[in-house]
């Protein structure tokens, strides 16, 4: 069972699974940057006891799934998700969707996706794919990193989608059940909650590690890190993070830019130029993040590894943290109507 599919890409792999449901379901206005950012996804959090692939277990984004179930919630578009302890439950459950020719979006494990290269391929389980058809033991599957479809054998899809881990998807799943009509004060209003969403989220999450502290929190470790741990393991901290930040759903750099054309969308909705003032600065801090993934590299790759390229990447770091609390202190004094 296959129907005609049109693939799409996108730079965040659930922004694309989002905008592709919510468009077929006949959510015409969605784009990436306004699922990224009705969705909240931007955040920043540095869990200091928790190691990820031997790095620090650092996001630059919201939980998994998230995006979808808050866009969709906002936006009063009816969807299902769902997680199975069993694995032929599972199966049974996607193939009956795609027996009525449901879309269905799937968080998965990227290390044994076979379809990517293999320098791609590493533990990381919040990925995110759209399964939209069947024929035999072929699954097609729509990645939206990637140019075009491809297929997964029944074993192929089943091992990702119960990959083991940090995030283990534990056969996550999601769809859309019935898309109300959308009104423009609807999609004001989504907008406007996206926002105090985030603004919560990075302003106001308890401890220091979370939303924008984190932030300056990394920044201090970093400084300490060539004393306390040495050269070579703190470049492999660094290449972690960089990894993390440049190549794992677009990450620091990439995300801030998605923030800021949400942003500058939103503001014509509202016809409001403060929405536009902060855009600017989410692409300041993006132009920063990607600052300090090369300078980052540097230690990495052994060029550059005194105690004051250290300093300079926490510097850098400190800079992005007063630039985004900056900027989300002024979304938080927005009166939007």
């Amino acid at each position: 069972m296959q129907k005609e599919f049109e693939h799409i890409q996108s730079a965040h792999c659930e922004n694309g699974v989002v905008v592709k449901l919510l468009k077929c379901s006949g959510v015409d206005f969605i784009n990436e940057p306004m699922a990224f950012g009705i969705g909240s996804g931007l955040f920043y959090i540095h869990l200091p006891f928790f190691k990820f692939n031997k790095g620090p277990a650092i996001s630059f984004r919201t939980l998994p799934g998230r995006i979808f179930k808050q866009t969709c919630k906002y936006l009063n578009v009816e969807y299902e998700a769902r997680k199975f302890r069993n694995e032929s439950m599972a199966k049974e459950y996607l193939d009956n969707l795609l027996e009525k020719n449901i879309y269905v979006g799937c968080q998965v494990g990227v290390f044994n996706l076979s379809y990517l290269p293999v320098e791609y391929r590493f533990h990381f389980n919040a990925h995110n794919i759209i399964v939209y058809g069947k024929n035999g033991d072929k699954y097609f599957v729509s990645d939206t990193i990637m140019e075009n479809p491809t297929e997964l054998s029944s074993q192929e899809l089943n091992k990702v989608r119960f990959a083991k881990g940090f995030y283990a998807p534990k056969g996550h799943l999601y769809y859309v059940r019935k898309n109300n009509v959308i009104h423009n004060d609807r999609i004001k209003e989504a907008i406007i909650k996206g926002i105090n969403r985030n603004v919560r989220d990075m302003l106001y999450i308890p401890g220091n590690f979370g939303g924008v502290s984190g932030i300056k929190y990394t920044g201090n470790r970093i400084k300490k890190w060539r004393d306390k741990i040495g050269i070579q393991k703190a470049g492999q901290y660094l290449g972690h993070i960089v990894r993390m930040q440049e190549e794992i759903g677009t990450g620091g750099g990439g995300f801030r830019f998605i923030y800021a054309a949400f942003l500058q969308q939103a503001s014509e909705y509202f016809e409001n130029t403060e929405l536009i003032k902060a855009s600017d600065e989410f692409t300041k801090a993006g132009d920063l993040w990607r600052t300090s993934a090369v300078k980052m590299a540097g230690v990495y790759r052994g060029k550059t590894t005194e105690q004051k390229d250290f300093n300079e990447i926490s510097e850098i770091l400190y800079e992005i943290y007063n630039v985004e609390k900056k900027a989300f202190r002024k979304l938080s004094k927005l009166n939007l109507k």
